[in-house]
């Protein structure tokens, strides 16, 4: 059972609207968090039926930062329909938030719609990791000296990807993913961030190596998408209307 800091929950009790649920998502939910890394909460609101059918729209998406007893948290929540939205467009981040396993606050539709969402996992889903995983190469390239925490996160993306097309289920913790694919560099790339500060380094002369380990891994991606049993389309739409409506309905 993981003893999450107290801050998170006082924050999700300031939120200016209900929320369906509240998780942590980012290095702490990725396996390599450092001494000084935020905390990024994220969550789905519930806007009340006048701020959705009136002529003054609520916010769909809130996002704000700020300190909360010298914790510094990074809190973005979206309102329920937009965050439906998202499931059906085969957006990794949302399904990763749905299903973290660090729950700062939780609903019995938390549960349902994570029963619900199974049906938005498709076999493209290895587009939202696969293009993830190339802007962050290209975020690891550009800077010197080459900085571990991008290339972190370019192999827990693709480990996550893989993950996903061979088992359909969602894995976001590079620890976790590993004890399945054994990459015998992971272990130090962790520690050279978690012992250290955020721009943690590496030497020049492992670019290569790494080179190699990335495109070998994306084209198993590629090769994993390709051969994977998932859908092309998500069955969920009708569940998720459902829900949307029974969840605004009782915001009144």
């Amino acid at each position: 059972m993981n003893i999450l800091p107290s801050p998170l929950l006082t924050a999700t009790t300031q939120q200016p609207y209900p929320l369906l649920f509240a998780t942590i998502s980012g290095a702490h939910l990725y396996g390599f968090p450092s001494l000084d890394s935020d905390y990024d909460l994220r969550g789905v609101h519930i806007l009340p039926l006048p701020e959705v059918v009136g002529l003054d729209i609520g916010r769909e998406t809130i996002e704000h930062s700020q300190l909360y007893d010298r914790l510094q948290l990074d809190f973005v929540t979206h309102d329920v329909k937009k965050f439906f939205g998202l499931l059906l467009k085969r957006n990794g981040y949302v399904l990763e938030q749905l299903y973290s396993p660090l729950v700062v606050m939780t609903t019995p539709e938390h549960e349902e719609l994570q029963a619900i969402a199974r049906g938005c996992i498709t076999h493209y889903h290895s587009h939202h990791y696969l293009g993830f995983a190339r802007t962050q190469w290209r975020l690891f390239q550009k800077q010197e000296p080459y900085p571990v925490k991008p290339l972190l996160y370019v192999y827990r993306v693709l480990l996550t990807g893989i993950y996903l097309m061979q088992t359909g289920e969602i894995e976001a913790n590079l620890v976790t993913l590993n004890e399945t694919f054994q990459l015998p560099y992971i272990p130090d790339l962790i520690t050279r961030k978690t012992a250290g500060q955020e721009k943690s380094t590496l030497p020049q002369t492992d670019l290569d190596f790494h080179a190699q380990e990335y495109q070998r891994l994306l084209q198993k991606l590629e090769a994993a998408s390709t051969q994977s049993h998932l859908p092309a389309v998500p069955s969920a739409k009708a569940a998720l209307h459902d829900l949307l409506l029974r969840v605004r309905l009782a915001s009144e």
